[in-house]
């Protein structure tokens, strides 16, 4: 097992250090007095509650009552005015015991003889516990005071509040739950080294107040977007994360083989084709929130496995999901964050006005000052990507071109939410012409912060368009492309059936998790990610 060093401390100190601790837990295990054990513990309370309770309780109790008059008294008096209050104070609460049961990680211990201090932290924060010999006893609290920064205990007790304020349990009973044989780091300066705070994400989870709140909020958000959807009639399923054809977007597939029916097959790139055959069987609004598996390159954005959700709505287009998309950003801003304006790395990001829309070719246009819809053909667009140095490869048509130019010249603009519509037909092969438009194709990205956060469609339902489509595919991975389509006759089956005009749309929720808890990287928010195996 790797260590958690504390690294101000020489090497053979560590080793001198662990080494302690397993003597500890032989001499407790020799004892009969194992932590590992216990197999459970009765939790009441968090720490939260803890303070949250007796601050009512003392509301009601001491309701009414003044702070000591300490004007005109000199120091000593005013001291023993205060001192005085304090214990009146005390005898109140204490004469209505607020007992609790805690359980937590020990994170900080000040032993003062016949009486110690300590910090328990658990999933709602830390609570100071007061820990005396007169009230666990001398062998119990004699084996308190051998105990170790990171080790796990239970604490029953009743609560109080401290001269200095501090609301605390004084504790009648401390149980040793769970003993820590590695060292954490040290605690003003943390865990700090981000390779490491990535791959022991469990100790990053410890020390890190920020990182545990992130994945608490990334957990609530993914619960409101299930709220939000339940609330719009949608239901949740579950695709296939193997698949035979790995189509649905642009992207090189993972590939593996199936043992059992000797077939190799694919982890799915995408979700979409098997929730539109959900919506071929009369399933009218279905969502999946799954991992999907991309083999692709790693950077602040980018993880091989990531989270995406795709939502399929029968009877609706492009602009109903346009509708949706601004409508579920603004909700889970206000609920998650409080408000539907947020700011990300200083900037300040309004969800709350009308989401701004623009073509992908006027877009580019706004910012370079060509227009494409004005370029005749492929070697036009060429020989304008020449002239601005935009690279390409000698298969790409002019719609591909229109594409590089966004990403080189538009993307990182976009800050405030907009949505980027109407793109080429040459890089949508599953998405409906735009009427009286032939080149483009009725669909929608939503750019926020330069990044793209969505992708969305009137979904193509004419089945020998389709088939014309996946043909083009088909010959541009023969070309080179390795992240093309290829024909799926099953989906085309599905779509002879008959679908339903269909509006599609997939989020990828680590990157709406990173804008929601103002988080640089998307490392920052998958709790264990893709990493090179060290040697």
């Amino acid at each position: 097992m790797t260590e958690v060093q504390n690294t101000n401390a020489p090497q053979q100190d560590v080793h001198q250090l662990l080494k302690v601790r397993r003597e500890k837990l032989a001499a407790l295990q020799e004892a009969g007095r194992d932590p590992f054990q216990i197999t459970k513990y009765d939790q009441t309370h968090h720490s939260d509650e803890v303070k949250e309770l007796y601050a009512a309780h003392e509301a009601e109790l001491l309701a009414g009552r003044k702070e000591p008059d300490v004007d005109g008294l000199d120091e000593q008096q005013a001291r023993e005015a205060m001192t005085q209050d304090y214990n009146e104070r005390r005898a109140i609460m204490d004469a209505s015991p607020i007992n609790v049961s805690v359980a937590g990680r020990m994170m900080f211990k000040r032993v003062m003889g016949k009486a110690s201090f300590c910090n328990i932290r658990d999933l709602k924060g830390d609570i100071q516990v007061y820990v005396s010999r007169d009230a666990l006893g001398e062998e119990s609290y004699a084996e308190f005071k051998k105990s170790d920064i990171g080790d796990i205990y239970g604490v029953k007790g009743y609560i109080f509040r401290t001269k200095t304020g501090e609301i605390s349990i004084h504790a009648q009973e401390m149980t040793l739950l769970s003993k820590s044989l590695q060292i954490l780091p040290e605690k003003f300066h943390g865990l700090t080294d981000t390779d490491t705070r990535y791959r022991q994400r469990y100790v990053d989870l410890i020390m890190n107040e920020d990182s545990r709140e992130t994945f608490v909020k990334r957990s609530r958000i993914i619960k409101e977007i299930r709220n939000f959807l339940d609330a719009r009639d949608f239901m949740e399923v579950e695709t296939p994360m193997l698949v035979s054809n790995a189509g649905g977007a642009a992207a090189r597939p993972f590939d593996t083989h199936y043992n059992a029916l000797d077939e190799d097959v694919k982890l799915r790139i995408s979700l979409e084709l098997y929730l539109k055959r959900l919506i071929v069987g009369g399933l009218e609004r279905v969502y999946e929130i799954g991992r999907v598996f991309r083999n692709e390159g790693v950077d602040t954005r980018h993880n091989p496995e990531f989270t995406l959700m795709e939502l399929y709505q029968a009877y609706t287009d492009y602009e109903g999901m346009m509708e949706l998309t601004e409508s579920m950003f603004r909700y889970l801003a206000e609920k998650v964050c409080g408000s539907a304006v947020i700011t990300y790395n200083g900037v300040e990001i309004d969800l709350e006005k009308p989401f701004e829309r623009i073509t992908m070719t006027d877009c580019i246009k706004k910012y370079t000052g060509i227009d494409f819809d004005a370029v005749a053909d492929d070697a036009e667009a060429k020989k304008l990507a020449d002239q601005h140095h935009v690279e390409y490869e000698a298969r790409h048509t002019k719609g591909d071109i229109i594409n590089l130019f966004f990403e080189e010249f538009c993307e990182e603009k976009l800050i405030q939410p907009t949505f980027v519509m109407d793109h080429p037909l040459a890089i949508s092969p599953l998405t409906k012409k735009k009427p009286g438009d032939p080149e483009k194709v009725e669909r929608f990205e939503l750019f926020i912060n330069s990044w793209e956060m969505c992708n969305a469609y009137s979904e193509l339902n004419d089945p020998i368009d389709q088939r014309e489509r996946f043909a083009a595919q088909d010959a541009a991975f023969a070309a080179g492309d390795e992240e093309a389509n290829h024909t799926d006759e099953d989906f085309l089956n599905a779509l002879e059936i008959g679908m339903p005009p269909t509006g599609g749309i997939g989020y990828g929720i680590d990157r709406l998790v990173m804008l929601l808890t103002d988080s640089p990287a998307i490392r920052d928010v998958i709790c264990f990610p893709t990493l090179k195996t060290l040697s």
